[in-house]
């Protein structure tokens, strides 16, 4: 699985492209997905146990059978995962009551302001009316954790309910009321869950952590460090090292659903595939018929399109955006002209005097464009400030290291064109800016402009209240869904760029204390986020359904940014639904949406099996045997869910939804209807009048041509229920 994290240690090319794990010359992961219909089978563990080892060729049934087997499952999959040869699972294939087997695959690696972005402010609002989280647990697969951080320490935090059922791993007290559970499942790597990487402890203090008082990163963006439920629990599942195998994810949420967690977050993934043959998908699927919230990230492979992850209807698909807080660093050229950009390193002790400014890529060397490790060692750059471009697959910060290792004594790294606007703040080597491309370009002028350009970096510190926030972060996964294109992804956006987090070491090397904190950013940031907020939303709403959380996320979404323009992109132009979804998630709003669609788990077996799924491939999702001859299949764009994705042609399409009145009991909704560009939308009824707590009616849209079919590739409008109180919006998109 892949971490959806952009960080600049990490080579994003390398993140994007699977590998088969293999574990020795002959021997490989398997998972094996088997038809279990005998009652005293699936009740007994035992009984499970030696039912799957009977699919074990008989050459590994003996002293080394137990060794081949990795993993077994009985909550999330019918199934279990076993080192074999190729010859030994195409032995297994062959076996009556196997559903399907492959090889697993490993992917590379692939969040103190933002409560107050949010607005979760203590002591009002949503905070305050769901007790800051208290009880919900949430169970988070990553790297791990680092106990002793204060962050995970339990000060006012209650004892985890009756249900949780999950164990610890960590020597003597390290787990306590706000760490209460901490497992390995790595099986290469046996040990303790602690977090190498950094990654689990930054996600789970982003969803959960407790407060923590004068958080910073070089003494930026200091303030009270909060988890979006700061008084939930926090159960950590070690499922990644080098990379995150999908049968160690199975086995952590096979587990997950035995220890009694309420939220499952996931910010890892790989590329688009069938939902059966997506492990967390399926993993996913089993964990919602417990009532288990799942939120994962939604990719960085933007802004490309259809570069989504995690797609599947039953998972919260959470893309990123930006916070009103820059750490800014301003180029300032010799003309006077001053460019903004970001950093995080912030040193006081850079003088403003203007030093000559290269750009050692205008010799075309792509390599030295890029300042790629060693490019610049026959370059005069020394004391020099240095343009670099973004690209070749070096991280950023390692550019920096390229520079200063050849006596450089600033970079200014520009953006390629692709990523537009979007810039990080960045824990650089050295004095360093990181800046759009249009300033960039504008820098590049500069350079053509005069035979003696000079320039220097003005170190601005932590900016707060900019106005353009949230915009759309260019590395966020875009839709349209490629698994399901029915179902419009990602399902909202959420903070994922520069966020502080708790981290396991310090990363000035000044700070000597256990409140080490690091900023970072990618949708592995912004997911942690959405699953701290649907515990909050559990916590208030504790009989809802995790499609009634999600919902009542999606419909009241905010689509304008903070200065009630619409929601931009890296290029500063309105963002599209396959960015965006349903908008940024506003928690407060969500709390009170008066609306929601509601789904139950049996209702997703008719979209599957209008996907085309064979019954076999439907069982390995819903764990169970099903006949799609005797369902009725849906198409994608007809299962309740709170937005459309159409395609259209030249007939018309209708479709029906289902609501259920979570609001005042008494409350009557009109319509307003946004109709997409050459679409003709109607509505019947046009008015929704509820009499009670919990009743559902039901109204059905139809979707027909309007004039001419417009040029562009898809269309976007919007539906909405209107109240006095609530306005409830769904996104339609529309394609031709």
């Amino acid at each position: 699985m892949t971490f959806f994290i952009f960080l600049s240690v990490l080579c994003l090319s390398n993140l994007l492209f699977p590998t088969i794990a293999q574990e020795s010359a002959s021997l490989r992961t398997y998972i094996v997905h088997v038809n279990v219909v005998d009652d005293t089978v699936s009740s007994n563990f035992e009984n499970l146990e030696n039912y799957y080892n009977s699919f074990l060729p008989q050459t590994t049934s003996s002293s080394n059978q137990q060794s081949r087997m990795v993993h077994t499952y009985r909550n999330v999959v019918n199934g279990f995962a076993a080192r074999l040869s190729n010859e030994e699972a195409e032995i297994i294939e062959n076996k009556e009551g196997v559903l399907s087997i492959r090889p697993q695959i490993v992917y590379p690696l692939h969040t103190t302001h933002s409560p107050n972005f949010l607005g979760l402010h203590q002591n009002l609002g949503l905070w305050n009316g769901s007790n800051y989280g208290k009880g919900v647990i949430i169970g988070l697969l990553d790297t791990g954790v680092t106990p002793d951080h204060p962050s995970f320490s339990d000060d006012g935090v209650p004892p985890p309910p009756a249900k949780w059922k999950g164990t610890c791993q960590l020597e003597g007290t390290a787990c306590n009321n706000k760490l209460i559970g901490a497992k390995n499942f790595v099986a290469s790597e046996p040990g303790p869950p602690i977090d190498e990487e950094g990654h689990g402890t930054h996600t789970a203090s982003t969803a959960a952590g407790n407060l923590v008082k004068g958080a910073n990163a070089f003494g930026m963006a200091n303030g009270t460090a909060s988890g979006m439920a700061p008084l939930a629990h926090i159960a950590m599942y070690r499922v990644c090292s080098e990379g995150c195998a999908e049968s160690d994810i199975l086995a952590a949420m096979d587990a997950a659903v035995d220890d009694g967690v309420d939220v499952l977050s996931l910010s890892l993934g790989g590329l688009s595939a069938p939902f059966y043959a997506d492990g967390i998908a399926v993993g996913a699927f089993n964990a919602i018929q417990s009532g288990i919230f799942v939120s994962c990230s939604a990719g960085n492979s933007g802004p490309l399109n259809t570069t989504l992850s995690n797609e599947a209807p039953w998972i919260l698909t959470v893309g990123a955006s930006t916070i009103d807080r820059n750490i800014r660093a301003t180029v300032l050229l010799g003309n006077k002209d001053e460019l903004d950009g970001e950093s995080l390193f912030q040193p006081k002790d850079f003088p403003e005097t203007l030093l000559p400014l290269v750009f050692p890529g205008s010799n075309g060397d792509q390599d030295t464009i890029w300042c790629a490790e060693g490019s610049l060692d026959n370059i005069d750059v020394k004391g020099k400030v240095v343009l670099c471009e973004r690209g070749g697959g070096i991280a950023r910060i390692a550019k920096g290291q390229t520079v200063k290792d050849a006596g450089g004594a600033a970079m200014i790294l520009m953006n390629q064109e692709i990523d537009g606007e979007s810039t990080l703040a960045d824990a650089h080597v050295l004095r360093a800016t990181h800046v759009g491309f249009p300033v960039g370009v504008s820098v590049k002028q500069y350079l053509n402009s005069t035979s003696s350009p000079v320039a220097t970096i003005l170190f601005r510190g932590t900016v707060i209240g900019v106005d353009w926030a949230p915009q759309v972060t260019s590395f966020s996964s875009r839709g349209p869904s490629f698994a399901s294109p029915g179902i419009l992804k990602p399902d909202i956006i959420g903070p994922g760029v520069s966020i502080l987090a708790a981290w396991p070491v310090s990363v000035d090397n000044v700070t000597t204390t256990k409140a080490t904190f690091n900023m970072i950013s990618g949708t592995s940031m912004s997911c942690p986020h959405l699953s701290g907020i649907a515990a909050l939303l559990k916590s208030a709403h504790p009989t809802w359904s995790p499609a009634a959380i999600k919902s009542a996320i999606m419909t009241s979404a905010d689509q304008l940014n903070l200065d009630n323009n619409p929601i931009i992109d890296q290029n500063r132009l309105p963002a599209d639904y396959f960015a965006i979804g349903a908008g940024h998630v506003n928690p407060s709003k969500a709390n009170d949406p008066g609306l929601i669609y509601d789904i139950q788990p049996s209702d997703y077996i008719p979209y599957l099996c209008g996907l085309g799924y064979t019954d076999d491939q439907v069982a390995i999702i819903v764990k169970g045997v099903v006949s799609c001859a005797n369902e009725t299949s849906i198409p994608e764009a007809q299962l309740n869910y709170p937005s459309f994705s159409i395609a259209l042609g030249s007939s018309a399409l209708e479709f029906s939804r289902v609501v259920t009145n979570v609001g005042d009991a008494v409350s009557s909704y009109t319509l307003k209807i946004v109709s997409p560009p050459g679409v003709a939308v109607s509505v019947t009824p046009s008015s929704l009048d509820f009499t009670s707590v919990n009743q559902q009616l039901t109204y059905k849209v139809q979707f027909s041509l309007s004039g001419d079919v417009p040029k562009t590739p898809f269309v976007q409008g919007s539906l909405m229920w209107m109240s006095g109180k609530h306005v409830v919006k769904s996104p339609i998109s529309v394609t031709f």
